[in-house]
């Protein structure tokens, strides 16, 4: 039913993208070999640029970057008033096939690739639209259900969260527990075959729409390692004892929803549980690395843009009878600019290709979350410095890029929880 609303030709563009590397024809293959990188592109956000992506790619780049122009930049502002992006948007999003895109076919997502992903990620920072919490949805909540979730469960809700029907959260932060998933308080109790869930989180960013939460809880208080006590919840909106609290106000992400959630004796079926019990820490660990690439991938094409708002600023603001991109300074900025961003992209892409290749470690997800977050509120710095006055204005574009970096390093685990990550394979290896 959900394929028959869904533009078709999109859609055949995007599934081809995951098609067989040896299907690929040797002059598409020749031609992959000749795509600019960043570096040498005319531009940062450039179509038809970089390795890791082919035609097809492209073609849904277009798509993807068409839909940000006409279906979000217009109505952003009035998202940041609201504190919230539409409900229509999200089922526009859904009919045009950019939601669950990595998710299996069969699972009822979109059955593409990580590089399709990646596009979403790229193109919408290259918006500037924080608002939509696309990616959060898609590449971190809806892999918990396809991966670890029951046959019941995917048909029941993969199929509405790729339509935009359904709009998800992963409710991990507790007001005593951030980047310390082991300190989560709060608990779910057996009660025959249900279970009684209590607790509350904050910062949950979707958690004001949302109409399903993945919820961790404690399930075994007597567990030698918290890790191993630690289970995963599907959470309904509407189901009673379930509240939301009021949207959080922030000095970045204005548009995009962030709630506390409270959870008061919420009496959940056993087919709430996704997976087994007392293996969510398990589950967490091993999707945390995607969730961490996805806020690397992130970083950099924010970077990216940037640095091009950044460069067309200097190139038409005049000072001393000259446009400012004739000061030497301003020049040599701008090459320390694009240089570090430029390695942080071929860092991050070779990241992409290590996970489309099952590959990519915790470790080495760390690294690219940290590095490229850091640099992306650095980025963020020097290109507001060089709009002066005007860059601290909301109405120039760079002004809500700075405050929207400001997050990247703190969610999704700290970068000082990531630099004990990276840490503890150098220092522990035997």
């Amino acid at each position: 039913m959900f394929a028959k609303k869904v533009n078709k030709t999109f859609l055949w563009g995007l599934r081809n993208v995951s098609a067989p590397k040896q299907a690929i024809p040797v002059a598409v293959a020749r031609q992959q070999h000749t795509r600019p990188e960043t570096s040498s592109a005319k531009s940062l956000m450039d179509i038809g640029t970089r390795r890791i992506f082919n035609e097809d790619h492209d073609i849904f780049r277009q798509s993807v970057r068409r839909f940000f122009q006409e279906e979000v930049i217009p109505y952003h502002s009035e998202w940041e008033k609201a504190g919230q992006v539409s409900r229509g948007l999200w089922e526009k999003a859904g009919e045009q096939g950019m939601l669950g895109v990595m998710i299996p076919e069969e699972h009822g997502g979109i059955g593409a690739d990580l590089f399709s992903a990646a596009v979403l990620w790229e193109e919408q920072m290259y918006s500037n639209c924080s608002g939509p919490g696309f990616a959060l949805h898609s590449d971190i909540v809806m892999p918990y259900l396809s991966n670890y979730g029951s046959k019941e469960q995917n048909e029941r809700f993969i199929p509405e969260m790729t339509a935009g029907r359904c709009i998800s959260a992963i409710a991990m932060t507790e007001p005593g527990a951030g980047s310390d998933l082991q300190g989560v308080k709060t608990y779910a109790k057996k009660d025959g075959s249900d279970w009684i869930l209590n607790g509350n989180k904050v910062f949950i960013s979707n958690g004001w729409m949302c109409d399903l939460v993945v919820v961790v809880a404690v399930t075994n208080r007597e567990a030698k390692v918290a890790a191993h006590g630690i289970s995963l919840f599907l959470v309904e909106n509407g189901t009673k004892g379930f509240q939301k609290g009021r949207k959080l106000e922030k000095i970045g992400l204005k548009a995009q929803d962030t709630a506390e959630l409270f959870f008061e004796d919420v009496r959940l079926p056993a087919d709430a549980l996704i997976g087994e019990v007392n293996k969510g820490f398990y589950y967490l660990m091993n999707e945390l690395p995607q969730e961490r690439l996805a806020i690397a991938g992130i970083a950099i094409a924010s970077c990216e843009f940037m640095f091009e708002e950044t460069r067309n600023y200097v190139m038409q603001r005049k000072a001393f009878g000259k446009t400012i991109a004739h000061l030497q300074t301003v020049q040599h900025k701008l090459a320390e600019l694009k240089t570090e961003i430029c390695v942080g992209r071929a860092f991050v892409d070779n990241c992409l290709l290590l996970h489309s290749e099952k590959r990519l470690d915790a470790a080495t997800a760390s690294m690219a979350k940290y590095w490229a977050s850091d640099l992306q509120n650095k980025v963020a710095t020097q290109c507001l410095q060089l709009h002066g006055g005007w860059g601290y204005m909301w109405e120039y574009p760079i002004a809500k890029a700075f405050v929207d970096a400001r997050i990247q390093p703190i969610y999704g685990g700290t970068n000082e929880i990531m630099k004990e990550l990276i840490a503890r394979t150098i220092v522990n290896q035997k």
